[in-house]
């Protein structure tokens, strides 16, 4: 069975290609939520006019439908709270 942890690792790869730091410790996501074979991503951009976020939303979508296990995962796109960059890790 697929784990939330599992889909925040594949989401590790994925970038703003704007700006070299992966959406998770970007702080680009939000929340993840499976269920059975379906994952459910609530994201955000740094910006509303962002010009790569089909991009990334493709990206972000097609990397999780390829974990084994998963069938279907739907993206939603939210503004709010909105992205500042302390919610970029310190890691």
């Amino acid at each position: 069975m697929v784990t939330k942890e599992d889909v925040m690792e594949v989401l590790k790869s994925c970038y703003d290609p704007e700006i070299p730091i992966n959406i998770v410790d970007l702080g680009l996501i939000y929340n993840v939520d499976v269920e059975d074979e379906e994952v459910h991503i609530k994201m955000t951009l740094t910006t509303p006019g962002c010009p790569m976020g089909a991009m990334i939303l493709d990206n972000v979508r097609q990397k999780v439908e390829s974990i084994d296990g998963i069938k279907k995962a739907e993206v939603e796109l939210v503004w709010e709270p909105p992205w500042t960059p302390d919610r970029i890790s310190k890691k």
